[in-house]
Order: structure tokens, then C-alpha cells, then sequence
């Protein structure tokens, strides 16, 4: 990824102490909250190499949490999320991982819904400087999000015309796609789009595009 300015490098306004393993955390929590859909009431949290070495001293730990809890990069609340979490009833389990990652500050998150006894949703985010980061897998799709733009995450059948009716829908909107990714597991299975617009997402668009046959989930990423 090239950085457009300074403040690409410096980060944005943040409760410190680093813009990659704590900005950029927070960001990687708060997406997932965003593509979640809700407040989950579990959460285990997998850190990978310098994150791994690095989650205590850096606060990536309670940063992450916060973006699970809707906290921005520079809210004050952010030290104290972990015991804002307990307080709300929510279960937090942190592990260092080991193997392969794609980036050295990378964090998996598997979030569950009330007695729920496995996870039903899973999301692998890197922290890549100046905290930016880039959402590389969302329920085991490979994708690309950087949450900088409104951001279309469409869970639906693998069947001919899907992505034509899609991409149509935004088109008679005036929405411009700036980036898309498409993946799925297995032909005429479920498949997944992101697409990042130039353009914000309306409530009747999202309307339209949840009744079209084979679409079973959708999430607004703002």
C-alpha cells in the first residue's frame, strides 16, 4: 500500500501509545463489529507476530476490544475497554498464534452470539502502519477492506448473474465502486462480495438488494 501524506505515516488522532498496534487494532475491532451486526457476547482473539510479542505493552489488547465495543481510535475509554467489556457481560479470551499470517501485526477475531456454543462469525485483519489496515478474510473468504470507504459485504449463492444485478442496483443509484473482491467456497455455494463505493449506501439501495433471490446476508460498512 503507498500512503498518500504524512498523515497516512503519523496516524489518525488516537489514544497512543502506537498507530499500527493501537490504532490500528482498534480498527480491526470496530470492523468487526461493524460486519458482526451486534455486540457479540464472546470473542476470542488470536494475535500473530509482533502483534503476538507485543498486544500488553502496546495496548493492542484493550484497543481491539474497543473496537469491538464501538470505540473509535481516540476515544479516552479505550485503556479501560477490557473492564468495560466484563462489566457488560462480555467474554474475552486473547492467544498468540503460531504458522503462517499474512502481515506481521495480524489479528483473528472469532466472535459468537448469546449461547452460541462455536462462532459464527470469524474475520483476519493486519495492522500495515500509520493505522491503516486491511481485512484480508471474513468467514474464511478472501477479501480486501480498508474501511476507508462505505463498504458492501454481500453473503450469497454462487449462481449466474449475481454480481451483473449487483453491480446494476449501484449503477442506477450513480454509486461508483472503487474496489471488489469476489470468493467462494465451492461451485453454486456461498459465495461472498465486498465492494468499497465512492458513494454512500442508501436505506432503499439496501432495501432492493435484500430481496434479490440468492442474496442471505448483508452488512453496511460506514
Amino acid at each position: 500500500m503507498r500512503f498518500k501524506d504524512v498523515f497516512s505515516i503519523i496516524g489518525p488522532a488516537m489514544v497512543g501509545p502506537s498507530s499500527s498496534h493501537t490504532a490500528g487494532a482498534a480498527r480491526i475491532g470496530r470492523l468487526a463489529r461493524q460486519l458482526f451486526g451486534a455486540m457479540p457476547a464472546r470473542a476470542d482473539v488470536i494475535f500473530y507476530g509482533s502483534f503476538a510479542a507485543t498486544y500488553i505493552g502496546h495496548g493492542t489488547y484493550s484497543a481491539i476490544v474497543g473496537g469491538l465495543l464501538d470505540m473509535e481510535t481516540d476515544d479516552i475509554r479505550l485503556p479501560d475497554s477490557l473492564r468495560i467489556a466484563a462489566e457488560a457481560g462480555i467474554l474475552v479470551e486473547v492467544q498468540t498464534g503460531k504458522g503462517l499470517f499474512p502481515h506481521p501485526n495480524t489479528a483473528e477475531l472469532r466472535l459468537y452470539r448469546e449461547h452460541e456454543e462455536e462462532p459464527s462469525f470469524t474475520i483476519v485483519g493486519t495492522s500495515i502502519g500509520g493505522g491503516n489496515i486491511e481485512i484480508v478474510s471474513v468467514d474464511g473468504f478472501k477479501v480486501k477492506l480498508t474501511g476507508q470507504y462505505p463498504t458492501l459485504v454481500i453473503w450469497h449463492t454462487d449462481s449466474p448473474g449475481m454480481i451483473a444485478e449487483v453491480t446494476r442496483l449501484l449503477q442506477e443509484e450513480g454509486i461508483n465502486i472503487g474496489y471488489m473482491s469476489v470468493d467462494r467456497k465451492n461451485r453454486s455455494g456461498q459465495a461472498m462480495m465486498a465492494i468499497e463505493t465512492d458513494q454512500a449506501i442508501s436505506a432503499e439501495l439496501l432495501e432492493k438488494l435484500n430481496g434479490y433471490p440468492g442474496i442471505q446476508a448483508i452488512r453496511l460498512v460506514k
